[in-house]
């Protein structure tokens, strides 16, 4: 029996609504993962709870490098490292340093370049930042942008992302650097009543797309769930394809269980009854 592979998730945590460590924990964990947290920042609840003044924040820049050093200290060796949301330029400088000391020869890195979403960035990210985040990502073997992510990478504004096949398939040509990473472009939507991801696999040179049926609702977090079995599924030896198929199937199967209960939409979808779903595949 092999040991569990280790992941260090560099994200930030939300104490209320499903997004980023919350999920990414449990998911890794189900699909038999060793997950490591690196802390970026802690909220007291993510950013699409409308603002409050008891709303609280804390940045954790300050304890990354120490964490970095301690592991070093440790030996700690990484089969994945896993990035989201960040909150500044520094945080960047600090991955960066990250891969340079964790980075092994099999080391998967996955970035999802979190910057954006419905054609706008988010406001933390001026064009500066996400010039560094388009720089971090260069360096990942998968990146897994939403389309408003891919028209920043790219350069495009938003009104230029392609709403068909043979448009898709260039811009995942073109996200992938000629070939160097494998990308997973979330979001997609080919026919009414469907969406799901497109993908392009560096290994087998091929873009494709997998689609499912569309749940009549808008989640906060579900990009951070379908990131997580994406890299769960890779880990566990999957082909790319599959591992956008089992995202897409899973995301939408959540969604589809939370919209039945009624919970509001706000607190994520209730992907913590069907994690059996993710184990021993």
């Amino acid at each position: 029996m092999t040991s569990a592979p280790r992941i260090a998730a560099i994200q930030d945590i939300s104490g209320f609504g499903r997004c980023s460590m919350t999920v990414v924990l449990p998911v890794l964990s189900a699909m038999g993962g060793q997950c490591c947290p690196l802390p970026t920042a802690y909220l007291s609840a993510h950013t699409a709870f409308p603002a409050s003044q008891h709303a609280t924040f804390l940045d954790m820049t300050g304890q990354m490098a120490g964490t970095m050093a301690h592991w070093a200290e440790l030996g700690v060796t990484f089969d994945a490292i896993y990035s989201g949301f960040l909150g500044s330029e520094g945080q960047i400088s600090l991955i960066e340093d990250f891969y340079s000391r964790f980075r092994g020869e099999h080391t998967l890195v996955l970035v999802d370049p979190v910057m954006g979403d419905h054609g706008k960035p988010y406001r933390t990210y001026t064009p500066d930042m996400c010039a560094r985040m388009g720089e971090l990502a260069a360096r990942a073997d998968v990146i897994t942008p939403n389309l408003t992510e891919a028209a920043l990478l790219l350069g495009e504004p938003y009104e230029a992302v392609p709403g068909d096949e043979a448009g898709l398939r260039g811009w995942l040509e073109r996200l992938s650097l000629e070939g160097r990473r494998s990308v997973v472009l979330t979001g997609v939507s080919l026919v009414p009543g469907q969406v799901g991801a497109g993908w392009f696999d560096r290994g087998a040179g091929r873009a494709g797309f997998t689609m499912t049926h569309q749940e009549p609702a808008h989640f906060p977090g579900t990009g951070d769930l379908f990131a997580s079995v994406v890299l769960g599924s890779l880990l566990r030896g999957e082909a790319l394809s599959d591992a956008a198929r089992l995202a897409a199937e899973f995301v939408q199967r959540c969604a589809a269980h939370t919209l039945a209960l009624g919970t509001p939409l706000l607190e994520g979808v209730q992907f913590e009854p069907l994690l059996g779903e993710l184990i021993g595949r």
